[in-house]
């Protein structure tokens, strides 16, 4: 495909993408809360985070997760200034960049205990109390279409390393003498998040029915990140 068969001129907002992406964020609250209503919906989530929590947190120095309150937030991510360029690694190929915006207040309120296990194992404990909350998440993001001579074409989402995150944390410590918002306690946590987020930087979708040809050829199938 040459350029000028799908050069469009100046970005778009992309409204009409937002719409459907307010849509899907909306389904998705409604999943964590079994679309139920008020009180008896916000335990759903509660009780949904945490057993997930708890799942991928196993750890022999945490006890149990408690998850004491959620909030979901009401919005979803915004896409502006949607605009198509050259791909740099295919002279015929395009990528479709845009910037990503997520404006909200989604929380998490939980507490835990640290163990110590030495000299013996659970030889004392710390309790520990946070509250995760952010209300900001920016980035470039591109999407990449499948080449069609690929052996398992996909589409591709990346996300710029060079991402904003507005992340506030309250810390609780101890269960006598008590230390509060311990400075390297929300170091440490954005440090983890912000890692998260760069290793999972790229999510490959490959095309709906390639996948059980590339099973049935024995092709490598494309992972999903």
């Amino acid at each position: 495909m040459v350029e000028s068969e799908w050069r469009t001129g100046d970005a778009e907002t992309a409204e009409w993408f937002n719409l459907l992406l307010q849509a899907v964020a909306q389904t998705y609250r409604e999943e964590l809360r079994a679309n139920l209503q008020g009180g008896a919906g916000e335990e759903a989530a509660r009780a949904t985070i945490e057993q997930w929590m708890n799942k991928m947190l196993q750890s022999d120095i945490l006890q149990n997760i408690i998850i004491h309150s959620v909030n979901l937030g009401e919005s979803a991510p915004r896409v502006t200034e949607a605009r198509l360029i050259p791909d740099l690694h295919d002279p015929n190929g395009f990528v479709a960049e845009c910037n990503l915006s997520y404006i909200d207040t989604v929380s998490v309120s939980l507490s835990t205990s640290v163990l110590f296990n030495y000299p013996v194992p659970s030889f004392a404990r710390l309790p520990v109390s946070l509250t995760l909350s952010l209300s900001l998440f920016s980035a470039n993001m591109s999407i990449k279409p499948p080449t069609p001579t690929a052996i398992a074409p996909s589409v591709t989402l990346t996300l710029s390393p060079h991402f904003h995150l507005e992340l506030s944390t309250t810390s609780l410590l101890g269960s006598r003498a008590k230390l509060a918002d311990v400075p390297k306690i929300h170091q440490m946590i954005e440090e983890r998040i912000r890692r998260a987020i760069a290793e999972r930087a790229t999510w490959k979708f490959m095309l709906p029915g390639l996948a059980a040809r590339t099973a049935r050829e024995g092709l490598p199938e494309t992972p999903v990140k």
